[in-house]
């Protein structure tokens, strides 16, 4: 009989389907679900679906493979993709097929899909140079494998991009016979751009740590590697410089050093009416509605000079300039007032910014507020919120044209949670909102935005 193990991080879509199709294989009498420490409802799934299911010991996929070894019972190991949606029905049998008939200890899956940009940048020009015995695989990096447990226990299974080439050499150093299978056409999901730069790196370190270990290795190789390096960092970044890609910033406490309404009602004296609406009305809608009521008299003049009393944090205009040079769109959705949002977005050279529409009649407030319609939960929204500013995300990438997944979100609040965690890349920016932090992909301690620069290619 068979364990399959299944290494997952927020997989809640598809892992039910990846466990029932396991489970469906005659061969298979275990399935572990080895979670990253996920936050939406992957582990509920892979319950509901009948897996066996352990929290990693560590965060990384090279930790949960390790962990869904020692826990697994079965001499011969599966392990598969837990976001997966087609797996071909014999696919589990035509992994096993060779290890059952003595032709291999350990077996690679391929499947029909073009080889990626790290495979054919990064991963087939190190093995050519110094495993070309390795050479010849289709898709090196592909992370569905079976093998038999006593190959599997005698190596390293390290963290990052780089374990599953790891893998591969170290099987290939141990003298394992190595097989690869075609299992057919599936659905894939694909590396995000934002995550190409970072694959690359720990991709090649495996595999650089892997020759510098091997006696067989010449110095002379090793010291062509730099080189190779910054022709494959160039072509990556040459390859992503032509993607349509947007930033989008947070206005309050983001791009602002404080709060427009705070600093308003600080100014005109009406903080104890503000902090009562807060207090006492938790919907949002509702609460922008009241809010707006206390503008009422207010001046365009007057609320443009408090929020000029607002700093703005001190590298924004530096940075916004130097993404819009790498040909990112740059824009604020914030849950203030057009007015504000538009001075501010003027200010920092972005190129676009969405908010409510504070009502004015000869440049007074009236104390209404008009909701736009973006912000609105519509037939394509993803969160279940009536009021959120993720649907104003969708509509700008939809607008421009711009996957989710080459969007960068930078926030700091509740109301950011959202954009924050369907955006290619979410940052959560000086927050002290744990669940924000949570599901952010990057966190920025510090009041400056130069760090986006880091990952923003």
């Amino acid at each position: 009989m068979l364990s399959v193990v299944v290494p997952v991080l927020n997989e809640e879509r598809t892992i039910g389907k990846v466990v029932r199709f396991a489970k469906q294989a005659q061969s298979v009498d275990e399935v572990v679900v080895v979670d990253d420490k996920s936050i939406d409802n992957t582990v509920e799934e892979a319950k509901n679906a009948g897996a066996k299911v352990v929290i990693s010991t560590k965060i990384g996929k090279g930790a949960s493979m390790r962990d869904g070894l020692l826990v697994s019972k079965n001499e011969i190991i599966v392990f598969l993709d837990g976001d997966i949606e087609n797996y071909a029905p014999d696919t589990i049998e035509k992994m096993v097929f060779p290890i059952i008939g003595g032709e291999a200890d350990f077996v690679k899956a391929t499947f029909e899909r073009e080889a990626g940009r790290v495979t054919e940048l990064v991963a087939k020009p190190l093995l050519n140079l110094l495993f070309p015995q390795l050479s010849h695989f289709s898709q090196p990096l592909s992370g569905m494998i079976a093998g038999r447990r006593e190959h599997f226990e005698k190596i390293t299974f390290d963290n990052g991009y780089g374990v599953d080439i790891g893998i591969l050499i170290d099987m290939h150093l141990l003298g394992a016979k190595i097989v690869e299978v075609n299992i057919g056409a599936i659905k894939h999901k694909m590396k995000l751009w934002r995550e190409l730069g970072r694959m690359s790196r720990e991709v090649a370190e495996a595999i650089l740590k892997k020759a510098v270990n091997n006696p067989n290795i010449s110095l002379d190789s090793l010291g062509t590697i730099n080189i190779i390096r910054d022709q494959m960092e160039f072509a990556l970044k040459e390859t992503l410089s032509t993607l349509k890609k947007m930033v989008i910033f947070d206005m309050d406490n983001t791009v602002l050093d404080g709060r427009f309404i705070d600093k308003v009602a600080l100014t005109f004296g009406f903080q104890e009416q503000l902090l009562d609406i807060i207090t006492k009305n938790q919907e949002p809608y509702l609460r922008t509605k009241l809010i707006a009521k206390l503008f009422k008299g207010l001046n365009i003049s007057q609320l443009l000079s408090v929020t000029d009393d607002i700093p703005i944090v001190s590298d924004t205009i530096e940075v916004v300039k130097e993404l819009k040079k790498r040909s990112y769109i740059v824009g604020i959705i914030s849950d203030s007032y057009d007015c504000i949002a538009a001075h501010i977005k003027n200010k920092v050279g972005a190129d676009f910014s969405l908010a409510n529409e504070l009502e004015f009649s000869q440049g007074i407030a009236t104390g209404e507020v008009k909701i736009p319609s973006f912000f609105m939960k519509q037939d394509k929204s993803i969160c279940n919120h009536s009021f959120c500013k993720s649907n104003a995300l969708f509509q700008v990438a939809e607008q421009y044209g711009i996957e989710l997944s080459n969007i960068i979100a930078v926030g700091d609040s509740e109301s950011d949670i959202c954009v924050v965690k369907y955006a290619g890349i979410g940052v959560a920016f000086c927050s002290s909102n744990s669940i924000l932090n949570a599901i952010a992909d990057q966190r920025i301690e510090t009041r400056s935005f130069k760090q986006i620069l880091d990952f923003a290619i």
